[in-house]
């Protein structure tokens, strides 16, 4: 039978590390990108003619809007990727105890 691991226990841990971390930063982007913070705006991929249509301001909330959905889409991926290093690690320490 195939064995499912695939990373040492030091990778796995690491890519748990990584995957909080990258969860909490993107959920907080995901948030300030909800409320359309100033602060971000050279983060939006805005162009001229955003500026210069009539409904300018509702233009540009969407496209703050689309960046934080991928800022939640890019979150869900970490998660699964911080699932998929947890598993790694329950392996590991399950092959720890095995006696060949």
């Amino acid at each position: 039978m195939a064995s499912l691991l695939c990373c040492g226990p030091k990778l796995a841990a690491c890519g748990i590390v990584l995957s909080i971390w990258g969860v909490i930063m993107l959920v907080l982007l995901g948030i300030f990108f909800n409320i359309h913070s100033a602060v971000l705006i050279e983060d939006v991929p805005l162009t001229e003619e955003d500026f210069t249509i009539t409904d300018a301001p509702q233009r540009i909330y969407r496209i703050y809007e689309q960046v934080s959905y991928n800022c939640f889409i890019a979150a869900g991926i970490y998660i699964v990727l911080g699932g998929f290093s947890f598993c790694q690690i329950r392996l590991n320490k399950r092959k720890e105890y095995l006696v060949r």
